[in-house]
């Protein structure tokens, strides 16, 4: 009987949770009222089967319970009762796949008329492709990936040459505009989840799966990767920014197309040695580093990084409250003019000679090597040369000092929460992975080991 009043308690107790807790769907943003309607009818039939089921279990328990002269029947044929369960499970089978299918078939059928747009994923950051004026997009496949393309683009595709690339977790889209969205991987499975929209899709490699919805109402959604897809799995966010039609319009007009991408000019190193004097201060006449004016070595990084990092401090998403030693770069980046002169200084940084910076800091290596290999390697590859795919700078032989100076930087929320900063979220989480500073100068102890490497 015992068994019987716990079951009794579960029942009661799952029915007072439900109507008293806060798992409620979020508002819905888009066109599919259908899915929280099939979702909603299986959760009340499967909730009134588990109520069902567990009063009858408590009927028998009950009814059936040991009683002073009570002899069990054996009956291993009962071919009315199997009839009975047959049926019962057919009608419950129907009612749960029932309006799912009906669902789907509107899920799969895009209406006539609707945008279509790219969602590339890749670990571990969301890139996006628009038709441009011809309203087609190009062939893009993962043969065409390079530092220069890397959403795949197939350069011999004149659909192609106007496609419009956002290079940002962030996409936007109009109000009340049925889109479609192809779903493309360049690497392993992926997904696209908006909470608000209720849709959902897997990007496979090799294939270009899609989805489609219609916003309803304005404002900025988050975005997700709801398929496991490597080490910084957790910090693949973006965001869905649905707004009006003229003030989408506006911002698809300060996007790069793919031709304006290819045809940037090529830096001028000469005129990047004339613009790096002011950087010499700090970083040396040959990009050596000097820690004493607190400037890293800058000589062997990748030209990309140097450029996005000289944007983020113009833009001020680098150099915030209680980032000194950034707020004193601020400046300096400034002093560039324009993205020529940004290109002209970062190639001339390009070409220094790659020189390893001196050891500063001691640790241990053999402890750094499995924190590195557990946190670090999936980005900064591992030999720590870094790769412009995942975004991530080179760290072998580079300024030992400035390693543990920044990753308690990200560490303590001074570097990387800044909206701007479409990576320093990751980073910010690998490392608080890390437990404090012997930790830190443990990994900067193994990295520099890399440098006989590199």
């Amino acid at each position: 009987m015992a068994l019987a009043v716990v079951l009794l308690l579960l029942v009661i107790g799952s029915v007072i949770f439900h109507f008293a807790s806060p798992w409620y769907f979020t508002d819905i943003a888009a066109n599919w009222e259908s899915i929280d309607f099939a979702m909603d009818l299986t959760f009340w039939f499967t909730g009134f089967m588990f109520i069902a089921v567990t009063l009858f279990l408590i009927y028998c328990i009950y009814k059936f319970r040991q009683k002073e002269g009570h002899k069990a029947v054996y009956e291993p044929e009962d071919a009315k009762l199997e009839l009975v369960l047959s049926v019962f499970t057919g009608v419950g089978i129907v009612g749960l796949l029932g309006p799912g299918l009906f669902v789907w078939a509107v899920f799969v059928n895009v209406p006539e008329g609707a945008a279509e747009f790219e969602v590339l994923g890749q670990q571990w950051q969301w890139q996006y492709r628009y038709p441009g004026a011809d309203g087609l997009l190009g062939i893009a496949d993962v043969e065409f990936v390079s530092e220069s393309n890397p959403f795949g683009i197939n350069p011999e595709d004149p659909n192609g040459q106007d496609d419009i690339l956002v290079n940002d977790p962030e996409m936007h889209l109009p109000i009340g505009q049925p889109v479609k969205a192809l779903l493309r991987s360049n690497d392993v499975l992926h997904n696209y989840s908006v909470a608000q929209f209720r849709v959902k899709m897997d990007f496979v490699p090799g294939q270009t799966t899609y989805l489609w919805f219609e916003p309803t109402e304005t404002g900025t959604f988050d975005l997700l990767c709801e398929e496991y897809c490597g080490i910084a799995h957790f910090v693949m966010r973006g965001a869905v920014v649905i707004e009006t039609q003229t003030e989408y319009d506006a911002w698809l007009a300060t996007q790069s197309t793919f031709a304006g991408t290819q045809n940037t000019p090529g830096a001028n190193i000469a005129a990047g040695q004339t613009q790096y004097a002011i950087c010499a201060t700090c970083h040396g006449a040959q990009g050596e580093g000097n820690q004493a004016l607190n400037g890293p070595k800058l000589a062997g990084q990748q030209a990309w990084y140097v450029e996005r990092q000289i944007r983020y401090f113009q833009d001020g998403v680098r150099g915030g409250e209680g980032d000194t030693n950034g707020q004193l770069m601020a400046p300096m980046a400034n002093g560039l003019a324009d993205d020529a002169a940004i290109r002209n200084v970062a190639a001339y940084i390009a070409s220094l000679p790659d020189t390893p910076a001196p050891t500063t800091v001691s640790g241990d290596a053999d402890n750094g090597y499995h924190i590195y290999d557990r946190n670090c390697a999936a980005c900064h590859l591992d030999d720590g040369s870094g790769t412009w795919y995942t975004d991530a700078p080179k760290l072998a032989g580079m300024s030992d000092w400035y390693f543990v100076t920044q990753i308690s930087n990200f560490r303590a929320g001074i570097r990387g929460l800044h909206r701007g900063d479409d990576y320093g979220e990751q980073m910010v989480q690998m490392a608080t992975a890390m437990s404090g500073l012997e930790e830190i100068q443990d990994v900067a102890a193994y990295i520099n080991q890399m440098r006989s490497n590199n």
